[in-house]
């Protein structure tokens, strides 16, 4: 019996005014070959945040998507956001 255990990322989307890049990761159990079990996580990249620790994929898009006109534009949002409360 051979236990093998994958992650991978099978899903990324831009989504939103701002741009966030939303990255869902698989992670595949697999017996003898024959996937037994999948689960899933999601995390959100939003517009200045630090993306350098992504797969290369993920800041390729980032890079493009996150211009400096989007993360001011984001961080203009966040500042008024925290003004209201």
């Amino acid at each position: 019996m051979s236990l093998t255990k994958e992650t991978i990322e099978d899903k990324i989307e831009v989504v939103g005014t701002y741009k966030a890049v939303q990255v869902r990761t698989a992670t595949v159990v697999k017996e003898n070959n024959i996937e037994i079990s999948r689960s899933y996580s999601r995390k959100v990249i939003s517009a200045g945040d630090d993306y350098s620790g992504e797969s290369t994929e993920v800041q390729g898009i980032c890079s493009t998507v996150h211009t400096s006109e989007v993360v001011a534009a984001y961080a203009a949002y966040v500042a008024s956001q925290s003004e209201e409360d």
